[in-house]
């Protein structure tokens, strides 16, 4: 039996590990001419963090400002990575650049924002990588576990390598 793969939803967290699980979704995509679709969620600052933004920001802007920037850095380590990996693939390889469908960097709560997305681009996979060496359980992130429990799509979590 083949499941088609036509829309593949690769999460990072921006992490070490997370070229390599990008590397794992590209090559899928390449194989199945998938639609690619990246994803960045900033996590909401805490409670704490907001009460002290607010204590010392007066300004319903300026609290605004900052918190906007949050989310901007992160789409330019976003972009930056992804310029790095793509210089570093032959010319062939790179056309799988084309198959990118979206780029979403928001502010959320990861692990409903990778489910959400996924079903809102019907996604038949979801790629991710672990913050720690090993297969179990145990040594995932606790977003890589709520979205392994919680997902009706085949989900794909790339182990960090051994060299990392």
């Amino acid at each position: 039996m083949q499941h088609d793969i036509k829309n593949v939803l690769y999460s990072t967290d921006l992490s070490q590990n997370a070229s390599i699980a990008f590397g794992y979704a590209a090559y899928l995509a390449k194989l199945t001419g998938a639609d690619l679709h990246l994803l960045h969620v900033v996590q909401p600052l805490s409670d704490d963090a907001v009460f002290t933004l607010q204590t010392y920001l007066m300004e319903d802007e300026k609290r605004h400002d900052i918190l906007e920037l949050r989310v901007e850095k992160a789409r330019g380590r976003l972009d930056e990575r992804q310029e790095a990996f793509w210089a570093a693939q032959s010319a062939k390889d790179r056309k799988v650049r084309d198959q990118i469908k979206s780029v979403t960097v928001c502010e959320s709560h990861p692990a409903e924002e990778i489910l959400k997305t996924a079903k809102a681009r019907n996604c038949d996979l979801i790629v991710m990588g672990s913050h720690e060496r090993g297969i179990s359980h145990t040594f995932l992130g606790s977003v890589a576990k709520s979205v392994l429990r919680r997902s009706h799509v085949p989900t794909l979590i790339v182990p960090l390598s051994e060299t990392e």
